[in-house]
């Protein structure tokens, strides 16, 4: 279900946008997004270029037309109507169609991160000291920074096995991630977000030493239950999710009755000073 409608602002012209909980990602109004690009004051004009264009990329065959969705948006009358709609990565890439001034800056920043990517696909190692350099702009102390590369480490491994034993990427590894986080933390992947107050943010860049050192252990426990098991497949392997999963639990159960502290926080990493190096607690 579509909701939590809001507003944002490129270059001055707001830009109206709902949050899908569902897929967990903004979809952006495309007349808007349009009628900022081309610098029109009237959104009918807007429309009427957007729909135009739109005509020209279906008879090239671009396929980020038919990746557009139909939303009901509020409009200026305070009614609501369904307009095109689609995510940052298809406006990201109807922007370049788009003759505009604005859209350079769009346009350099997809082609610099198209060439770090090749970068990095030759060199790793530049995508793991560039995550480092990421976490430490953002204020993250260097322990922690070690921890959540350790734990990222033990999750690729996880799904390495998930891979080579036929669980397929993205919906199955999400449904299993999820059984093993609910079953250390009593949350679902979701709620613990919400917990956090968090949105498109990566929940594991939000957690407390405590909680990556939780998650890592349940991977690392699915993963070697998964190899002594020998599970294939999304059903075979919920069995190793749980059991990992648990043994994690146990864990911090036992810590949070020796320490009298809870390990699931609410505290994220969303609030800094200006200098971006001490974080700014709730």
């Amino acid at each position: 279900m579509i909701n939590n409608k809001q507003i944002t602002i490129f270059e001055g012209q707001k830009i109206r946008r709902l949050w899908d909980e569902k897929k967990e990602k903004w979809y952006f109004s495309v007349v808007d997004i349009i009628q900022a690009l081309i610098q029109q004051i009237d959104y009918q004009t807007a429309r009427k270029y957007w729909n135009k264009l739109k005509e020209r990329l279906k008879k090239e065959g671009n396929e980020s037309v038919s990746n557009c969705h139909q939303l009901k948006f509020e409009a200026a009358d305070g009614k609501f109507y369904l307009t095109d709609a689609a995510d940052v990565e298809v406006i990201l890439r109807l922007i370049q169609s788009v003759p505009s001034p604005k859209a350079e800056p769009f346009k350099l920043w997809l082609a610099r991160v198209g060439y770090e990517r090749i970068q990095e696909t030759v060199d790793p190692e530049k995508s793991i000291n560039r995550g480092r350099m990421n976490w430490q702009r953002m204020g993250r102390s260097q322990k922690w920074i070690q921890q959540r590369m350790m734990g990222q480490e033990i999750r690729n491994k996880l799904t390495d096995y998930w891979k080579n034993n036929e669980v397929k990427e993205q919906d199955e590894y999400a449904i299993l991630t999820n059984i093993i986080h609910q079953e250390w933390s009593d949350l679902s992947v979701k709620e613990h977000k919400k917990l956090k107050k968090l949105k498109t943010e990566n929940l594991r860049d939000h957690m407390s030493d405590a909680e990556l050192v939780f998650t890592a252990l349940a991977e690392l426990s699915t993963r070697q239950i998964a190899e002594t098991m020998k599970t294939k497949g999304l059903e075979e392997n919920k069995i190793p999710a749980v059991k990992g999963g648990r043994i994690a639990k146990n864990a911090r159960l036992e810590l949070e009755q020796k320490t009298g502290k809870k390990i699931i926080s609410k505290e994220n990493f969303l609030q800094f000073h200006k200098n971006g190096k001490k974080l700014i607690k709730k």
